[in-house]
């Protein structure tokens, strides 16, 4: 990055570059970060006084940038940030100087430095800067040698013209390959310079993505000096930019901003390309766009955004990230608004104290007109006194109308996304359980491209204190109907799980549901039902990928579950179980198929790269393992959801003791006997008669309420003693509402609950459970 930093300087006409910070209490700037060569190999000094006359000084002091034609040429650009001086930037240039392009590009590398140098002003030592700048801007460089077709190109460019530094062999040829016919002619006349061509050249091309979307770029080159009959290499940078380039006259400005408004999304974007065709065109010093709703100016662009550069009336009404100022303070922008008319005040005008420095010079408000009514409004403000030309008018009128169109357009698509965002988020979980044995971490990132919502699902069930279930799913589709399915399966297979269904019947049971729905659509799915206690876990797949498990010793590979057909295909369909141990330390991934497959991505080498990366990362943080497999996903075409859990094994293991009850007349003595021979061997003498009672009650409430087999369970895990009696009713046992002196019954649920720390139910397959919890001393068994 160095090597690629000192080329883009250079093509800015800097040899050196260096940072300078100011040094606490010391009355000094102190070296931050330097690069490149000076013309006469002088290093910059490590420290600069303050109060002296060195450019750098000087241009802290003012805060005015200074550019000096001594030999070599010098160039100092203040650092600010958030109305705070924090150093300055100083450039040696080459011979030539620096002309008014590459001023231009050094400015907005120094406002890329301040934004970097905020947080590390006061650091005790010199950090790296200069990089991490030019890496922000997303500048790429590269130096073509045209004798041999050969061309050296940075990071950035390859990722900006849509190609891997694996697949680059550092030919032209390569690099052209992806730009579209139509702009070839243009790019060949910079690839093959002649040999007097030494001045700058500027241009716009186009390429196409790695999925197929279009790019537009921007070049610019200079040659560098040659041999007399030949030309020498091509120096240049390439950045991305969204839209067409600006031409001088107006016919051009318009259709830049139409191609520009019409590729802009959001009220953001819209902003945006309002101060780009407005501020620098116009030489405007201030640019805000905002909307009207109730009666209220809804800012959402403000340029600069600094809340110093704005009356005071916005800054106390400066709640988030923009203000949100009412009309009635701002009469001059009622009138305007009222009326629909464009008004230009010229400098010296009086305004309330609402617009009061807004455009002391000259402002321009324009109502932006859509459909018959107004929207919003932009105001371009100047300081020094400004001239409304004819030319103007015309160009500031065309750009209300089509701003206002765009602005509509953007609020309805942020209104849609919004909404699309609150569905999503309400039919996945808001959190995931604490689990016994094991940590849980999920991952969801909807889709960039149309609607961001789709149909990716996940879930994490606690069905007991030992046993967890993890689904994760994908409904065809990214629209409203596949998330509505979504949220209809998760909850479906959630309430079969509950039930104490096993996995294949959970996912049979949601199956014949989504048949019975007759919707167009299908879902996978992958269940798994995991023993925290012993690490056994069964698998069932409907046509969804296959998990992956990195082991103990982390070796990542795939689990070969058999598969089903997806869900909603036919009614009948068998789905296979499959029995897989994990050992503690082991990382358990579900997936699905955005992650790992996409138009450029074929399914075997997403899955090897996701099996490398899950191998790769520190299982010690599941959060950071599940960031790092999701990676750098770039523009997604598909949603992506992400299920780790990492098997960590019961620090405490209970011990376990059944008893099937036989409906015999003495039934609850023999469940009180086997109860007080379990408790005297696991030595658990306090709150033994509590226990027993707990026993007879729930045992007598089985056999006379229920049908069926009755099966007494004990577990003693740590302190607790929890008693458990399954039957094969899935009626709730239900507490009477009045016990009274009369009441024959009822009363044993209400000694049951008085006597436990803990007391409920819930569904088994074929019934129920009620559970009881008994603290009691730790023993040893």
């Amino acid at each position: 990055m160095r090597r690629c930093l000192d080329r883009t300087l250079a093509f800015a006409g800097a040899a050196q570059a260096a940072v300078y910070a100011p040094a606490a209490g010391e009355g000094e700037l102190r070296l931050m970060d330097a690069s490149g060569d000076a013309p006469l190999g002088v290093r910059p000094p490590d420290r600069l006084e303050m109060s002296g006359d060195s450019p750098a000084a000087r241009a802290y002091r003012t805060d005015r940038p200074l550019w000096l034609t001594a030999r070599p040429p010098i160039g100092v650009l203040p650092l600010d940030a958030d109305g705070r001086r924090l150093g300055c930037l100083v450039l040696q240039g080459a011979a030539d100087g620096f002309d008014l392009e590459q001023r231009r590009f050094l400015e907005r590398y120094a406002d890329a430095l301040a934004v970097l140098l905020r947080p590390v002003a006061d650091a005790p030592a010199p950090v790296p800067l200069l990089v991490p700048a030019l890496r922000s801007l997303r500048v790429g460089s590269f130096v073509l040698f045209p004798d041999t077709g050969l061309i050296e190109a940075d990071e950035t460019l390859l990722d900006l013209v849509g190609i891997t530094p694996d697949d680059f062999d550092g030919k032209v040829d390569t690099l052209l390959a992806h730009a579209l016919p139509e702009d070839m002619h243009a790019l060949m006349s910079v690839l093959e310079p002649s040999a007097q061509a030494t001045v700058r050249r500027d241009l716009e091309f186009r390429v196409r993505g790695p999925t197929g979307e279009m790019r537009w770029l921007s070049l610019s080159c200079r040659v560098a000096g040659g041999a007399p009959d030949a030309p020498g290499e091509v120096l240049g940078v390439v950045t991305a930019t969204p839209v067409l380039r600006r031409g001088t006259d107006d016919v051009a400005r318009i259709q830049w901003l139409t191609a520009a408004l019409d590729d802009a999304a959001t009220v953001r974007d819209v902003g945006r390309v309002v101060v780009s065709a407005l501020r620098e065109p116009l030489g405007a010093d201030r640019v805000a766009l905002a909307a009207i709703q109730d009666d209220r100016l809804l800012v959402t662009v403000l340029d600069p955004p600094r809340p110093s550069a704005w009356p005071e009336v916005w800054r106390s009404e400066w709640r988030t990230e923009w203000p949100d100022a009412p009309l009635r303070a701002l009469p001059t922008l009622q009138a305007a608004l009222r009326d629909g008319r464009m008004d230009l005040w010229p400098a010296g005008t009086g305004f309330e104290p609402g617009l009061t420095g807004v455009g002391d010079g000259g402002l321009a408000v324009l109502p932006l007109p859509a459909k018959g009514q107004v929207t919003g409004v932009c105001l371009v403000g100047w300081e020094r006194p400004h001239e409304f030309v004819p030319e103007e008018r015309s160009l500031l009128t065309a750009t209300a109308s089509l701003v206002g169109q765009a602005l509509k357009r953007a609020h309805a698509h942020d209104a849609e996304q919004e909404l699309a965002t609150m569905l999503q988020r309400s039919l996945l979980p808001r959190r995931l359980p604490e689990l016994p044995g094991g940590t849980a971490v999920a991952r969801y990132l909807p889709a960039k491209r149309g609607l961001q919502v789709g149909g990716d699902w996940y879930d994490v069930i606690a069905l007991s204190e030992d046993r967890v279930a993890l689904v994760i799913g994908d409904v065809q589709g990214h629209s409203a109907g596949a998330a509505t399915i979504m949220g209809q399966m998760r909850t479906a297979v959630r309430a079969y799980a509950m039930e104490g269904h096993p996995p294949d019947v959970v996912v049979s049971h949601a199956n014949r549901l989504l048949v019975a729905m007759e919707t167009d659509l299908f879902a996978t799915c992958c269940y798994a039902e995991l023993d925290m206690e012993e690490g056994n876990t069964l698998f069932v797949r409907a046509g969804h990928l296959a998990p992956l498990v990195r082991g103990p010793d982390g070796v990542a590979e795939e689990i070969e579950v058999a598969g089903g057909p997806p869900l909603g295909i036919l009614a009948e369909a068998d789905f296979p179980m499959t029995a897989v141990e994990l050992a503690p330390g082991a990382v358990l991934a579900l997936v699905t198929d955005g992650l790992v497959e996409a138009a450029d991505l074929p399914l075997d080498e997403g899955m090897r790269r996701t099996r490398a990366a899950l191998a790769a990362a520190d299982p010690a943080d599941p959060g950071a393992m599940a960031d790092a497999l999701l990676g750098d996903l770039g523009r997604r075409e598909d949603d992506v959801a992400l299920l780790l859990l990492r098997y960590d094994g019961m620090k405490t293991r209970p011990i376990r003791a059944g008893w099937m009850v036989w409906r015999l007349p003495d039934a609850v003595m023999h469940a009180r006997r086997f109860t007080a021979r379990t408790l005297r061997r696991w030595k658990v003498r306090e709150a033994a008669d509590a226990v027993l009672l707990v026993v007879s009650e729930l045992v007598t409430n089985a056999l006379v309420h229920t049908q069926g087999p009755v099966r007494l369970d004990l577990i003693l895990r740590g302190d607790r003693v929890r008693v458990c009696v399954s039957d094969s009713s899935p009626r709730a046992p239900a507490k009477p509402v009045i016990v009274d002196w009369e009441s024959t019954g009822g009363r044993g649920l209400l000694l049951v609950e008085a006597m436990s720390d803990a007391f409920g139910s819930v569904p088994v397959a074929g019934g129920k459970q009620v559970w009881s919890e008994i603290t009691v001393a730790e023993g040893a068994p």
